[in-house]
């Protein structure tokens, strides 16, 4: 028994590590965007994985705001869709701070960064894929 409460609070030890080094999704404003191509649902499962990748991979970072960027921009995007083997594209803008570490190393420290694009595509009905992001 002491075995198994050891063991669990080893495990729990080692998450609350990993979730303090990614970045800070806890006040996030997610804009709501009607699409005529995708359902809400469908937009908020793409922002589900970004904010998932944010706050797993982009220490010093905290995001402010994420949204779809439009049907008009979904389809001037559609060789990503085609360069990555898939059917559907759909992109995301975020708003995001980036503290005084500049995060990991690649970002200017102290600076918020606006309109950043978060590429996904999926198969059609399948899953999101994070492919790509930036300005």
């Amino acid at each position: 028994m002491k075995k198994i409460s050891l063991a669990v609070c080893i495990v729990m030890v080692f998450s609350l590590c990993l979730c303090a080094c990614g970045g800070n999704v806890k006040n996030v404003k997610v804009i709501d965007v009607e699409s005529e191509l995708y359902t809400f649902d469908e937009i908020n499962s793409a922002i589900e994985i970004i904010t998932k990748e944010f706050a797993k991979n982009w220490k010093g970072c905290t995001l402010k705001e994420i949204y779809y960027a439009g049907d008009e921009t979904s389809r001037h995007y559609q060789d990503w869709a085609d360069r990555n083997g898939a059917d559907e594209v759909i992109v995301l803008l975020s708003s995001f701070d980036v503290d005084s570490s500049g995060g990991d190393g690649s970002l200017n420290p102290n600076s918020t960064y606006d309109g950043w694009n978060w590429i996904l595509v999926r198969n059609t009905d399948g899953q999101w894929r994070h492919v790509d992001h930036g300005y």
